[in-house]
């Protein structure tokens, strides 16, 4: 399972503007339950064939278009699920993905895809890195809070050996480059790195040649992760720890870590730990948002206005957006004249103004919380801070 990526939500937000069916369906990836996934989906298909007419399809071309959707329909595809299945259908188009989220069931037709189901993958609290050490490989997993995943290093690091290599010749002791299967010598995990055993824990020779290591590890990772401003957690034996930390110039690496072997931990074990050190940092920026809203609301630097949000949005003016993830405001938005009509119930044309708003934001670059209603601030469908 793949998270979907900034670039392929961008991908659906660009789509043209035709008849674009979406569907959401929660789905159970284990046990008898499982069984209820294609009736659920069969009534869902049935309920985007309904819509499809209202909104003015001929019945015939309703099922022509929902045809590709029917066939995903089988044993094979029900064995690959997550907790959440998004569907995208359009003319010469059909899209789809097994996520983390448990999405609440939701066809909706418009010109257009509804994408503010997917937010919460990119939320605040977003995604975080970490950095597995350990003396038979070094992993990096980037996780979310559903989900984790090992990035595959081949090309990215040194091993050991190479950056001993280029040291003094007397640096390089014998215990330090043994031959593979030897004592103190070289071991590697596939699609891992290689690194060499040396004496124990106390042993200078070890340690400085660690050091050195952990050095050339760091500015590999820093160019790798150049872009990003996700925390970073490291895992592993507790003495290998500082000295990472003292070669270590990445500005997001966390004060507390994951202590023990990690070769020992499943990356879903390793996902368990590292989310209870960063979720309290996802949170607090949520929290942020929300307050730094409510002390510029009245300054022009905030609003709740969906009149106001919807341009600036638009325009990549909205740094911030809490969004009521499971509530929708009907109405239309013209670019051209930057007008924005609201109407008390969704008509033929119509967007969820609330999911323009957030699909905007990320797409100029900003960042969205997408919440409950009971958690907005005021009680009001969308809050934005703006960058100008």
């Amino acid at each position: 399972m793949k998270l979907i990526s900034i670039a392929q939500l961008e991908t659906l937000a660009k789509r043209p503007r035709e008849v674009c069916v979406s569907i959401f369906l929660p789905t159970y990836h284990a046990g008898a339950e499982t069984q209820q996934n294609p009736i659920r989906f069969r009534n869902l298909i049935r309920k985007a064939e309904e819509l499809l007419i209202e909104h003015g399809c001929r019945s015939e071309d309703a099922k022509n278009l929902l045809e590709p959707v029917r066939a995903l329909n089988h044993n094979e595809f029900w064995q690959h699920q997550s907790y959440g299945l998004a569907i995208f259908r359009s003319q010469d188009f059909l899209q789809y993905y097994s996520l983390p989220l448990d999405f609440a069931e939701l066809v909706i037709v418009s010109n257009h895809f509804y994408l503010k189901p997917l937010f919460p993958l990119f939320h605040g609290d977003g995604h975080f890195y970490i950095l597995a050490l350990s003396h038979d490989v070094i992993r990096l997993l980037k996780g979310t809070r559903y989900h984790i995943e090992e990035i595959d290093l081949t090309g990215v690091l040194p091993s050991l050996a190479e950056v001993l290599r280029f040291e003094e010749p007397e640096r390089q002791t014998p215990s330090h480059i043994g031959t593979p299967g030897a004592t103190g010598g070289r071991s590697a995990v596939p699609g891992g790195v290689t690194v060499f055993h040396g004496h124990g824990a106390g042993d200078e020779d070890e340690k400085e040649n660690l050091s050195q290591y952990f050095h050339r590890v760091n500015q590999a990772l820093r160019e790798f992760l150049k872009e990003e401003h996700a925390p970073l957690v490291l895992a592993g034996v507790e003495y290998l720890l500082p000295i990472y930390r003292q070669a270590n110039t990445y500005a997001y690496l966390l004060d507390a870590s994951i202590i023990g072997n990690p070769k020992l931990l499943a990356p879903e074990e390793l996902h368990a730990q590292a989310w209870e050190i960063v979720e309290p940092l996802f949170l607090q920026s949520q929290q942020e948002a929300m307050n730094q809203y409510k002390e510029l609301l009245g300054t022009g630097k905030a609003s709740s206005q969906i009149r106001e949000t919807i341009p600036a949005a638009y325009q990549g003016r909205v740094d911030k957006l809490i969004v009521a993830v499971d509530r929708q405001l009907w109405g239309t938005f013209d670019p051209d004249t930057q007008t924005v009509e609201v109407h008390p119930h969704a008509e033929l044309n119509d967007e969820d103004l609330l999911d323009l708003a957030a699909t905007q934001t990320i797409l100029n670059g900003g960042t969205v919380y997408a919440v409950e209603s009971a958690d907005m601030p005021d009680n009001t469908p969308l809050a934005a801070v703006f960058r100008y």
